[in-house]
């Protein structure tokens, strides 16, 4: 069994033809002109999106519409769409987002999420492979539930094997509202780390450099790559298409029989997904 998830691919409404679509390419600042790295921007309703590089840069293809821009340290930002663009400025403002209260009271140790069933004894494997010159920010992750408020100390997951050199990527937290599933951010920070390139299972153990509390509540702990050698994309890219070998460029998970959410693009719509990737949630519990 093998579930491929390839970066490489965009949902798009049957109406939609090339023809449509601007070329925009740009950077994006903070208020002091310093580059913001990795920010995800799209348009959300039509499921394009893709994640600017470290240096704030970014190119993306779009019709004449809205495109939206999210860092979980910077105020959403958006900017009109009405032709083509070689060097846009997106200047972002930094959020004043309220420090955590933590509650008063005995704390106890626990898992907030556990991986679930590992699927055919590691037969199974969901794939994350970077093909194309934008990749698009897909995040896929574990669902968590939260009955006591909680203190996040550590975020795991064991990569089955890397491909992807340079690679940089991120735990972002969602809380789920509403009956229609609203994804709200709740980090104040970003929380990035490097991913080593490696045949063999890597146990990943993160620790957020700030806190994260967590009210009761669900939550969606969610993987995402943002960040990679752009020069070893260019020298498979330009390899025929004979000559590609699909375990390149490729981060592989083993498949866990539990229900989670996948998103194909940054800023995209979250949609159900059977089974995740074996993302487990470790902490204080207060009592």
């Amino acid at each position: 069994m093998r579930i491929e998830l390839a970066l490489a691919f965009a949902m798009l409404p049957a109406l939609l033809s090339a023809q449509d679509r601007v070329d925009v390419k740009g950077r994006i600042v903070n208020e002091q002109g310093d580059a913001v790295e990795y920010v995800q921007l799209g348009v959300p309703r039509l499921q394009i999106g893709t994640i600017s590089d470290a240096d704030g840069r970014f190119e993306i293809s779009l019709p004449c519409d809205t495109l939206e821009f999210f860092h979980v340290s910077y105020q959403p930002a958006s900017f009109p769409v009405t032709g083509p663009a070689d060097d846009l400025l997106i200047v972002l403002h930094g959020q004043e987002l309220p420090p955590a209260v933590f509650t008063g009271g005995d704390t106890k140790e626990k898992y907030l999420v556990r991986p679930g069933m590992n699927v055919l004894k590691n037969m199974g494997v969901v794939s994350t492979a970077l093909r194309s010159e934008h990749p698009q920010g897909r995040e896929l992750g574990s669902v968590a539930r939260a009955v006591k408020p909680f203190l996040v100390q550590d975020i795991m997951l064991t990569v089955r094997s890397n491909s992807i050199p340079g690679c940089v990527a991120s735990f972002n937290i969602y809380r789920i509202e509403g009956r229609n599933e609203s994804f709200v951010n709740v980090l104040h920070a970003p929380i990035y780390f490097e991913v080593a390139l490696s045949d063999d299972p890597q146990q990943l153990d993160i620790r957020p450099d700030e806190p994260v509390l967590l009210e009761p509540g669900r939550y969606f702990v969610a993987f995402q790559i943002v960040g990679y050698d752009p020069q070893a994309l260019q020298a498979y890219l330009a390899k025929p298409a004979e000559e590609r070998s699909p375990g390149e460029l490729t981060m592989d998970f083993n498949v866990f029989l539990k229900s989670s959410y996948l998103r194909e693009s940054a800023l995209g719509k979250m949609e159900p997904f059977p089974v995740n990737i074996g993302v487990a949630v470790k902490g204080l519990e207060y009592q």
